[in-house]
């Protein structure tokens, strides 16, 4: 799609975005990164990437084999 656009039309579509990124509220890291931190670690135990899924809930466990004859 953007090889489509002239140039002109690609700086405004920048132009745009830039107008809506500036409305956005600005925060320090080092407050964000101790909120994501503790939100993570208070979460932990309901996280199937760190504690797995069991058996058989797990939707993408194998069903069974073929045998070849």
């Amino acid at each position: 799609m953007a090889q489509d656009l002239t140039e002109k039309e690609l700086l405004k579509m920048q132009i745009d975005q830039l107008k809506k990124e500036v409305k956005n509220e600005r925060a320090m890291i080092s407050k964000t990164g101790k909120e994501l931190k503790d939100y993570v670690e208070a979460n932990a135990g309901d996280d199937p990437l760190l504690k797995g899924i069991p058996e058989d809930k797990n939707p993408f466990r194998e069903k069974g084999g073929c045998m070849i004859s």
